[in-house]
């Protein structure tokens, strides 16, 4: 597997909400785990050159990293999610969101749905306040404790 391709393949591990990510191909087999919210992290078990071309770019993916932990986070309270699943901003596709930025919500309403195992949860807003930021996008995959709104 030639660094183009390796590279390749951890930045879109680090820009999207997948954790793992193992490929297997005739001259070797690539894991790249994310360890850390915004890092990643590559195993590569191959031939010597593509390991040797491997650490670099680790390396700078790590940089990357502690560069983007130290982005000050956004003013507010956070909700985060509860769970791993699929976010949804409405209950369904043509129906109107359950919130919006600038919309004034009240503790215990609810503001999402995260679907997990088929299963839709209704997520509640655990303050009240006015939605100032929707960090994730419809359809998007979410981890446990990923932040969804900023409410102030």
């Amino acid at each position: 597997m030639d660094l183009r391709k390796l590279k390749t393949l951890i930045d879109l591990v680090s820009e999207s909400n997948v954790s793992e990510l193992e490929i297997t191909e005739a001259e070797g087999k690539v894991r790249i785990v994310k360890s850390a919210p915004a890092a990643a992290v590559a195993q590569v078990v191959a031939a010597a050159p593509v390991a040797a071309v491997a650490a670099p770019v680790v390396q700078a993916v790590a940089d990357a990293a502690s560069a983007a932990a130290a982005a000050p986070a956004p003013a507010g309270h956070t909700v985060k999610s509860p769970m791993v699943g699929t976010f949804y901003r409405a209950s369904s596709p043509g129906a109107k969101p359950f919130a919006e930025i600038g919309q004034a919500i009240k503790e215990g309403e609810t503001i999402c749905i995260v679907e997990a195992m088929k299963i839709l949860n209704e997520i509640e807003a655990d303050k009240s306040g006015t939605i100032t930021q929707i960090l994730v996008e419809n359809g998007q995959a979410v981890e446990y404790g990923q932040p969804l709104f900023i409410i102030e």
